[in-house]
């Protein structure tokens, strides 16, 4: 009753953050499903999900069949090979929590993919709330929620609604980073392992967690480093570490194959012709940067001046940017720590947009100040997100749009 005389703009503000997200993103839910639709109508006989194409079938297209497969089939104990006797593609590349835990919400839905796309959808929710909490204290509540805005609705928001681990593995990473910026270390103890196998990326968590011990030490005249905070740092690390290799390890226990998880994920790589040669760490942005150019039909050379810049760019932006700098030295360290993991560990190919959303807190350092720029970053996030709904699910059927 007291809100009644007050414009939209105090009823806003009124309301509960958590009342206000929500409406954020069932707003961006709403749009993406519209987008959703319209590239199911435009889905033709060329695309990998046929002229008869609905939401359904990219709820569960690509990789979430994969996760599919494990739920119902669980990990081959013998590796498939391919007529060349190399390692195949196979469900060891595909961690086990969403899998199995979309089976068990699935359950009383009727189905996985119910399962799947309501974890998926809540994650997301609370995936954007963890993201407000994370950039509150250094942006400002308008300026959180629009980093919120942008995330909910970004080019990747389409993550929120079909069946890969993404949200959830967002949702969690982002409640580790704000209780690393908070000093609420005990947390951790559940959520690293619970990461680290939902998707790869755990190793990241753990370099974060060495850079961050190293910050806080150099700056303890500042900053009180207490001997149980520096217990629970090593202690943490040490957990991401030993947990961020565990699943090479369960994978070559089950196969009786010491090499079967990275065999697997170079599987992959061989398809795009590279990984003959084993893993060698950053080999596969070096090999990439020459495929990439010379496929574009430029000097394949140029492609390591490229990455070059690409590399030297974005250190300065995470150490000189102010827009950057204003998010707070544990999100920097955080961007740094995953980028520097993409940068040794994965072959770039069209699942490298896909694999950015680690690096959501971000969206903080691209919120301009006045209301029409913000507006104009939004348009911008949704005509990426409809660029990326429309080549990797109503157009995909070719090597560069796979999700």
């Amino acid at each position: 009753m007291a809100h009644r005389g007050l414009t939209p703009v105090r009823r806003w503000a009124h309301l509960p953050v958590v009342a206000r997200i929500a409406a954020i993103y069932v707003a961006s839910r709403l749009v993406t499903t519209g987008l959703l639709a319209l590239a199911a109508a435009l889905s033709g006989q060329a695309s990998r999900f046929g002229a008869d194409a609905d939401v359904a079938d990219f709820v569960l297209g690509w990789d979430a069949q994969w996760y599919w497969l494990v739920a119902v089939e669980g990990y081959p104990a013998e590796l498939p090979l391919t007529e060349a006797g190399e390692v195949a593609e196979n469900a060891w590349a595909f961690m086990p929590i969403y899998a199995y835990a979309a089976r068990i919400v699935g359950l009383p839905l009727g189905s996985w993919g119910a399962g799947a796309l309501l974890i998926s959808l809540v994650a997301g929710y609370f995936a954007c709330i963890a993201l407000y909490r994370l950039l509150h204290d250094r942006l400002g509540s308008a300026a959180a929620l629009w980093a919120v805005a942008f995330f909910a609705s970004g080019p990747l928001a389409a993550l929120f609604q079909v069946g890969y681990a993404e949200a959830l593995f967002a949702m969690m990473l982002l409640f580790s980073v704000d209780a690393v910026q908070r000093r609420r270390y005990g947390i951790l103890y559940l959520l690293i392992p619970l990461m680290a196998f939902t998707r790869p990326g755990i190793l990241a968590f753990a370099l974060f967690l060495g850079l961050h011990g190293i910050a806080r030490w150099l700056r303890r005249g500042r900053e009180p480093l207490p001997g149980r905070d520096i217990a629970h740092i090593i202690a943490l690390g040490a957990l991401a570490t030993v947990t961020g290799f565990a699943w090479q390890v369960i994978a070559g226990i089950v196969t009786g194959d010491p090499g079967s998880y990275l065999a697997t994920e170079l599987a992959w790589r061989r398809a795009w012709g590279m990984g003959e040669s084993g893993f060698v760490p950053f080999q596969g942005w070096i090999e990439a940067s020459s495929f990439w150019f010379a496929h574009w039909g430029m000097p394949g050379h140029w492609g390591y001046v490229a990455l070059a810049l690409l590399v030297a760019g974005i250190a300065a932006a995470l150490l000189f940017a102010p827009s950057v700098r204003r998010l707070g030295i544990d999100v920097r360290l955080w961007s740094a720590s995953y980028l520097l993991y993409l940068l040794a560990v994965f072959f770039p190919q069209s699942s490298t947009f896909r694999l950015l959303m680690p690096l959501s807190p971000l969206w903080g350092a691209v919120v301009p100040r006045g209301r029409g720029y913000r507006i104009a970053v939004l348009v911008l996030c949704l005509l990426g997100q409809w660029v990326w709904i429309l080549h990797v699910y109503a157009l995909g059927n070719t090597f560069w749009q796979v999700p």
